[in-house]
């Protein structure tokens, strides 16, 4: 093993002993197996080494520090960074991703946690890579050529229709999900979703199908970039509202409806965005499709 390869090894490891995972190890062997040079450009490299932390650029063009829980610039003037691989690796790990499943990725970057998920689902599953910035597409389509089980999409991930997956993985801030998402989870499947006000901040939205309903829960708080056509201030500003009640508390909510909430039934909303709307947690528990 040369040194690159030993470090990604020990950058998976301290990954799993960090974020932790405990379940999937399929996702620490992912991070180990994907050189994370050729997605964030040639050193040397702006490093923040934790969010809001003072960034520092790199003396050197070592790839060695790249392998660490850090984020790497990407586009400095616009804050796009490469994300937070303890982040990710614990939303995947929580997603259940299993090797020969179907993965939407909605806003793929440069493609590293693209490359990650492919090296998740193996040889005999699929990985849809959405990105509809230009640049990062460029960029992307070509950092992915290496695993032909993804499959690269220069677009809107909220107009796709892609067919069905066993996970939708979204990753910049929305108000709402976009129906497509929903419609193409297959029994079992989960959408993970960053659901943020206007100031990017909100929660991850985690979606279960079952049968023709939605389990709903947030798995943690977050502070990321935003969607594109993926706003509605009027959602936005229910959403902060709805946050502001709980302060640091739980995020109630057990399911994800369709349509519009009932008029008559208001004490059951919690939130409600453009075509959905999640329920409220019940004080007592029953049969509903729940968490």
């Amino acid at each position: 093993m040369d040194d690159i390869s030993a470090a990604r090894r020990w950058y998976a490891e301290d990954l799993r002993r960090k974020t932790p995972v405990l379940r999937n190890l399929h996702v620490i062997d992912a991070f180990a197996a994907v050189p994370r040079e050729p997605f964030v450009g040639p050193g040397p490299w702006r490093i923040i080494p934790q969010p809001y932390q003072e960034p520092f650029l790199t003396p050197d063009s070592d790839p060695l520090w790249l392998y660490h829980d850090v984020l790497v610039s990407i586009d400095a003037s616009r804050n796009l960074n490469n994300g937070m691989p303890s982040f990710w690796a614990r939303n995947f790990e929580q997603m259940d991703i299993a090797r020969g499943t179907r993965v939407l990725q909605v806003g793929a970057g440069t493609g590293y946690y693209s490359a990650v998920l492919a090296e998740m689902v193996g040889p005999g599953g699929h990985v849809t890579a959405v990105e509809i910035d230009p640049m990062l597409a460029v960029q992307a389509k070509a950092n992915l050529a290496l695993w032909p089980q993804v499959e690269f999409v220069s677009g809107d991930g909220r107009a796709i229709d892609a067919g069905a997956f066993n996970a939708v993985i979204v990753f910049a801030g929305c108000t709402h999900p976009a129906p497509q998402w929903l419609d193409g989870l297959v029994e079992g499947g989960r959408l993970l979703m960053p659901l943020t006000t206007d100031s990017w901040s909100g929660f991850l939205l985690r979606v279960i199908r079952r049968g023709t309903c939605f389990a709903a829960s947030s798995i943690g708080g977050v502070s990321i970039y935003p969607c594109v056509d993926g706003r509605d201030q009027e959602g936005a500003e229910r959403l902060k509202a709805a946050l502001a009640g709980i302060g640091s508390g739980k995020v109630p909510i057990r399911a994800l409806h369709l349509g519009d909430p009932p008029p008559a039934d208001a004490e059951r909303v919690w939130y409600h965005g453009p075509g959905f709307w999640l329920e409220r947690e019940a004080a007592v528990a029953d049969a509903a499709c729940g968490p």
